[in-house]
């Protein structure tokens, strides 16, 4: 009877020590999960930050351009 008890227990701790493996398992996979979209969010947002700032200096260089070339074209028209 207490050889059946021993291998009970030893195959109930087998078994929580298999579920314990997998649960660390898939916390450590929705861990990597979570980084990899951390990363991605940082990085799409690094992007959109850089061509704000882009699309921000054309609208300056070219609101700058206009306005000079219609003082040119004025000057020429009234001189």
């Amino acid at each position: 009877m207490r050889m059946r008890e021993s291998l009970a227990q030893l195959e109930r701790a087998f078994t929580d020590e298999i579920e314990q493996d997998r649960q660390k398992a898939e916390r450590l996979r929705r861990e990597a999960e979570r980084r990899t979209r951390q990363r991605q969010l940082a990085k799409t947002h690094k992007r959109g930050s850089m061509r704000f700032g882009l699309l921000y200096l054309i609208l300056v260089a070219t609101a700058v351009l206009v306005t000079v070339a219609m003082f040119e074209t004025l000057y020429y028209v009234m001189g």
